[in-house]
């Protein structure tokens, strides 16, 4: 009985490797190479497959969604001869899972190299500013001839992007120098500019500020001589109207003697002939001892209807 049991073991092991073998579970998104005897036979998709067991076999399984793959930086030398390490990232997927796999024997490595020489082919045909300036255009020619030379291996490039290009250490202290003088030349012209608006724009003020003032000024003077000329209108209309006689003249000059000799710097000051006159008829008011026209003193006028009196030059005095 018991060789029996272990055969009926056996068989039951052997049933259970044949059904796993012949149920294929593919996820999404992926795909399945089944040879038969070595010999392509068909390409499993996603879901549920059945294959002959011991006989069908599973070659290889292939991710058939957008794949991104990093190179690391390849020296390539420009046009004017000088070597900048070039980082690419490619973009690629999967489209053909049986070309993947016999076509090519690592299609990831065959693009690696490939990425290689057409960037040395076409950084080559370019210089150095070109070929900082121009990512564009060398994504576009890389992604064409990638394009081009991967779909027969049933490979589809979406994108191709240049991470960085680094030119050597020289050339790179170099353009950081020009681009610091370009910098500090933007900043001078600016800084004068300003300077020049600055200065126009004072001057533009200090004029209008000029014309303004003398308009004030000007104004201000036809104002006050307006003004002056109606107080001496005022005052000669009032002189007139109220009629004044040689003694208010008289009391008048009295009252501006002093103001007169005021200031320490009147050393020399006259006396109109009119007040001579002005100072006669006061003294013979108020009877003034010695003033020109009293009865105590002093010359007499001349009869009336006499020859008139020679006229007086006016006399002058020293303050000292």
């Amino acid at each position: 009985m018991q060789p029996i049991i272990i055969v009926l073991i056996i068989l039951v092991v052997l049933v259970f490797i044949a059904l796993i073998r012949t149920v294929q579970v593919i996820p999404q998104a992926s795909a399945a190479i089944v040879e038969r005897f070595g010999r392509y036979t068909r390409t499993l998709s996603a879901g549920l497959n059945i294959v002959v067991p011991f006989i069908d076999t599973i070659r290889n399984r292939i991710d058939l969604r957008e794949q991104v793959v990093p190179f690391p930086p390849q020296p390539v030398i420009t046009q004017d001869n000088l070597v900048v390490n070039i980082d690419t990232v490619i973009y690629y997927q999967v489209t053909d899972a049986r070309a993947a796999t016999y076509e090519v024997a690592s299609y990831i490595q065959a693009i690696e190299q490939l990425t290689v020489t057409t960037l040395r082919n076409i950084i080559g045909g370019m210089d150095l500013e070109r070929t900082l300036t121009s990512r564009e255009e060398i994504n576009g020619a890389l992604r064409g001839v990638l394009d081009e030379a991967t779909g027969k291996w049933g490979i589809r490039v979406n994108r191709v992007e240049l991470k960085a290009i680094e030119p050597p250490t020289s050339i790179q202290d170099s353009m950081e120098k020009q681009m610091r003088a370009d910098r500090d030349k933007r900043a001078a012209i600016l800084t004068a500019e300003g300077i020049r608006q600055s200065q126009i724009l004072t001057a533009e003020g200090e004029k209008q500020s000029s014309i303004l003032r003398a308009e004030g000024e000007s104004r201000a003077a036809a104002l006050r001589a307006e003004g002056e000329a109606q107080a001496i209108r005022t005052v000669f209309e009032s002189i007139h109207a109220g009629d004044p006689d040689q003694k208010l003249l008289a009391y008048q000059y009295l009252q501006m003697l002093p103001k007169i000799a005021a200031g320490d710097a009147n050393k020399l000051w006259i006396i109109p002939s009119e007040l001579n006159d002005a100072l006669k008829g006061l003294g013979g008011i108020v009877n003034i001892p010695g003033a020109p026209g009293s009865d105590t003193g002093g010359p007499a006028a001349g009869p009336v209807g006499g020859p008139p009196a020679p006229r007086r030059e006016s006399p002058t005095f020293d303050k000292d």
